[in-house]
């Protein structure tokens, strides 16, 4: 089974913001566990005594919140790129980023999920003809819009996308608390790395995320960037 960890960056209503973000990683269920004991021997390096009282989350690492205020910036700053640079093949990222505006009147979170779902199972189909042939499953942080993503998913699946049906994902997403799943904090970094990158221009850890997209044949099938197009 390839499990596909994801989570959102940026908000949907606020219109402060121009961009949303929804990314993933692609873990083989084989090297989930090994990859796991990685972040926690990077998270033990905020709590030794209990890593798993640690939560790797973008945002409040890199703002100094909660627990993190009381470690330097360069530390958390090294611990979130040490945290993507873990990401060796088979593991996989898979990042859409888009204007809100330039998908408008569709709903952004809609809109990137169809690209994260259609991409995750290009992907798989590639891993069919080479003789791979698991199916996959999406594994969220839980969200708001939680019943929608599942809804989207039996859609796809049963009636098709706009690029043809899924035919590789084994059951509609499942839901878990980031608290209790390192590789959805994974995501979390990865998705909060990516809107760092288009929200603000600031690319100091997507140089590394671009690395690790899904790709082949010199094109980043797992990338995906939608804006509106200049006047």
């Amino acid at each position: 089974m390839h499990l596909l960890y994801a989570d959102e960056a940026g908000h949907v209503s606020d219109s402060s913001q121009k961009h949303f973000v929804l990314c993933g990683v692609s873990v083989p269920e084989d090297k989930a566990w090994w990859l796991c004991q990685d972040l926690d021997r990077i998270a033990a390096r905020f709590n030794p005594a209990d890593p798993s009282a640690i939560e790797l989350h973008g945002s409040p690492m890199v703002n100094g919140r909660g627990v993190w205020r009381s470690f330097p910036l360069q530390d958390r700053i090294k611990a979130i790129r040490d945290a993507i640079d873990l990401i060796k093949l088979p593991v996989r990222i898979f990042a859409v980023a888009v204007e809100k505006s330039a998908v408008s009147p569709r709903d952004p979170v809609e809109y990137s999920f169809e690209q994260l779902c259609s991409r995750f199972d290009m992907f798989l189909k590639r891993c069919y003809h080479r003789g791979d042939k698991q199916r996959g499953v999406i594994v969220f942080d839980k969200m708001s819009y939680e019943s929608t993503l599942q809804g989207l998913a039996t859609d796809f699946r049963s009636v098709g996308h706009k690029w043809g049906g899924l035919v590789n994902l084994a059951e509609v997403p499942l839901f878990l608390d980031s608290r209790a799943s390192r590789l959805v904090q994974l995501a979390d970094l990865i998705a909060y790395g990516t809107f760092r990158n288009f929200e603000r221009g600031d690319p100091q850890f997507f140089d590394l995320i671009l690395q690790r997209v899904d790709s082949e044949g010199g094109t980043k099938h797992g990338l995906h960037y939608w804006r509106e197009k200049p006047a």
